[in-house]
């Protein structure tokens, strides 16, 4: 899962207006010392992660609360006629000790969690929705926004602001400003609820993961595993105090397992495992998918729009379900050939060496897989993962920044961090101009949630000419170093450190005013093509023979093993895009709804996919009750979005393969018409400033091989 928002939807539901310029310290309102309460001494305003601690966050928030409730009530009863300047700007920069406490605590909660962490959260999501409610639901704030807006014509604003002043006014509509008062009080009954349930989603998703793992002492059942992953089991076994070898649903365990064990009945354990997460026990979701659909569904209608998915579009390129649905369902009735006939292939090679069953199922399919991608490319990740030493790569994406972009990393020893695994870097620009500073966390842990993403500790912004930088931060899951065997990183963890980069890339070259409308604030379906267009790197000969090196030897990756990996781009294409269709699809069943289905999460899951299916069906698993991007995350009604920004992506890489991988000058046009400008203008006119033209749709068919001959 990919950059996903991490604030809750209690702190989301009033936008990003929770912004603020100096205020007053305020380290002794609760007679301690707390570093979440005062401005940083540390460079560039880090912040101290070397003193918070969990004590700290209670009392900050409601600090960081009051304060911010103060600044509102000051706009409501400034005697002046409202303005730009008194109502909007100063909504803006409302809530600064807020906005600071709420990223840190937000994202440790996600990287660095525990029991105690989540506890707090519970605490305080009533209190974010509370005060959320109290701002968008505010009618005389409102009037005073509204005010402003209805005078916009005469208004004498610069682009930003008349974009500033648009997204504020429909951020109080769209967020219930406009309802009665008896209204108010159910949407804010409503959206306290679904904070909760968000929360609850995400934290029974990472138990009901922590909850399992494969321990196994019988050397036998390691049949197949090459020795790295051999060693990432026995360092986990090692780690729980237990011998012989230990396999979690962490994915740097899981998808090695899945994908080279012989042993079928141990992929069997492993596949129910993982995709029964949420559906059962003490961390059952399906329950809380069922009612967030209802509270999602209830409040858009209260809002006049007939689901979830036709509220959350108005904001996208997309616009409409429609929209979203014929894209999903043109791509998914293309791809699905391909998919079966690859999944025919599969089985028909199976069958040809030695698997006996009728039929091949999900968790046989890695293993297959793998077995026919050997055969017929003379390619696997262990031939690979030699040549892909994490810390190589780390200084190839710094080095690909620097060829393209002109800017720097710097690793500062000086500035804190939350886990000893997490560094932290200076970024500037090649006149020497301080940009960013950027954290990387990559290795898994038990109080860190699965998957990878970008996310910011503060935004860009400027305000009375001071400007601040942003503070960005990636977190995946790598592969740990084992013994004397460094982190390796698989070729398709090379592309998710690619796709991640170009995230923390959109975020560290922002240029703007307002931080609601700089770096990732941009439209769901926009954001992604500055991550996914990353990705095409990792298959350009011209930059892996620049890093590539055998850790043992220092032996460059062989150029026979790069055309491997060139051909080798497209294997299994049909079904990865298939699959990440059926994903769209089903967000946008469930936000699309009108009513409740009748048949239950896992039913109406069933129903919904069945179409689409390209392997036997296993009764027990499903996606819907571990679909973190859009239960716990950012992404409802949203998931459709990578392959829409897939779509503008493949079309604007066109550009850097005809000017060349490298070129400084479409570098220099993709920073300055779509990295620098955030959410400045509208993405369809950004993404015409950059390429001349609309994206062209078959561009990602294309790029994938999807295409008859």
């Amino acid at each position: 899962m990919r950059c996903r928002e991490i604030i809750i939807f209690a702190a989301r539901m009033i936008g990003r207006i929770i912004r603020a310029g100096p205020q007053p310290a305020l380290k002794s309102v609760y007679g301690m010392e707390n570093p979440l309460l005062t401005e940083s001494a540390c460079r560039w305003g880090a912040p101290r992660f070397d003193l918070i601690k969990a004590e700290h966050y209670l009392p900050a928030f409601e600090a960081g609360i009051a304060e911010a409730r103060a600044e509102i009530d000051a706009i409501v009863s400034d005697p002046d006629v409202p303005d730009f300047e008194n109502t909007i700007e100063a909504l803006e920069y409302s809530g600064r000790t807020l906005d600071r406490v709420s990223s840190v605590f937000f994202n440790l909660l996600e990287a660095e969690s525990d029991e105690e962490m989540q506890s707090i959260a519970e605490k305080v999501s009533p209190m974010l929705t509370e005060y959320s409610m109290y701002v968008s639901l505010n009618g005389d704030l409102f009037k005073r926004v509204r005010s402003v807006y209805e005078r916009k014509d005469g208004l004498v604003l610069d682009k930003d602001q008349e974009k500033l002043l648009e997204n504020t006014y429909r951020s109080f509509v769209r967020n219930g400003a406009a309802l009665s008062d008896e209204d108010k009080k159910i949407y804010s009954k409503y959206a306290e609820e679904l904070s909760l349930l968000s929360l609850s989603f995400g934290n029974n998703v990472l138990r009901s993961s922590n909850a399992y793992s494969l321990h196994i002492t019988d050397s036998g059942d390691m049949d197949g595993l090459p020795d790295y992953v051999a060693r990432m089991g026995e360092a986990a076994a090692k780690e729980k105090g237990l011998d012989g070898w230990v396999f979690t649903l962490d994915y740097p365990s899981y998808a090695p397992f899945m994908k080279y064990s012989r042993k079928r009945e141990l992929r069997r354990q492993m596949y129910m495992a993982y995709n029964t997460k949420g559906t059962a026990g003490e961390t059952d979701n399906t329950g809380i998918v069922m009612r967030m659909a209802d509270l999602r569904l209830r409040m858009s209608a209260m809002l006049g729009y007939r689901n979830y998915a036709d509220y959350a579009l108005e904001e996208n390129m997309a616009k409409t379900p429609r929209t979203v649905e014929d894209f999903l369902g043109s791509l998914m009735s293309r791809s699905l050939p391909f998919a079966k006939d690859e999944i025919a292939r599969i089985f028909a090679y199976a069958a040809a060496h030695g698997f006996e069953d009728s039929r091949l199922m999900p968790w046989d399919l890695s293993f297959w897989a793998e077995r026919y991608k050997e055969a017929e490319f003379s390619i696997n990740e262990e031939l690979l993962k030699p040549y892909f030493r994490l810390e190589n790569c780390i200084a190839a994406v710094f080095d690909l920044a620097w060829r393209l972009y002109g800017i720097r990393f710097t690793e500062a020893d000086d500035i804190p961090v939350y886990h000893k695994d997490v560094k932290a870097y200076d970024v500037t620009d090649e006149d020497g101009r301080h940009l960013a500073v950027f954290y990387a966390d990559f290795f898994p842990r038990e109080g860190k949630r699965g998957g990878a993403w970008m996310t910011e500790f503060r935004g860009q912004s400027i305000r009375n000419g001071v400007e601040e930088r942003p503070l960005v931060s990636i977190v995946t899951n790598f592969t740990k170093p084992a013994g004397d065997v460094p982190s390796l990183l698989t070729h398709d963890e090379l592309t998710t450190l690619l796709h991640e980069f170009g995230h923390a890339l959109h975020g560290i070259m922002s240029e703007g005013r307002y931080s609601s409308l700089t770096g990732t604030s941009v439209a769901r379906d926009f954001v992604e093509l500055p991550s996914q267009i990353m990705e095409n790197w990792a298959y350009e000969p011209e930059y892996l023979k620049t890093f590539a090196r055998d850790f043992r030897t220092g032996e460059p990756v062989p150029e026979e093993l790069i055309r491997k990996i060139v051909r080798a781009k497209n294997y299994m294409a049909g079904y990865q895009q298939v699959r990440q269709l059926q994903f769209g699809i089903l967000d946008m069943a469930w936000h699309t709804l009108e009513r409740l289905p009748e048949e239950g999460t896992v039913g109406y899951e069933k129903k919904v996919l069945g179409p689409y299916a390209v392997m036997p069906d296993v009764p027990e698993a499903a996606v819907s009750p571990a679909f973190n991007h859009i239960f716990s995350g950012g992404y409802a009604a949203g998931y459709y979005s990578y392959k829409w920004a897939e779509v503008l992506e493949a079309d604007a890489f066109s550009l850097f393969r005809k000017n060349g991988i490298f070129d400084r000058s479409t570098a220099a046009s993709f920073r300055e018409n779509i990295l620098s400008k955030g959410g400045t203008e509208d993405p369809d006119v950004l993404y015409r400033n950059f390429r001349g033209r609309d994206p062209d749709p078959e561009a990602l068919m294309e790029k994938s091989g999807l295409i008859n001959d």
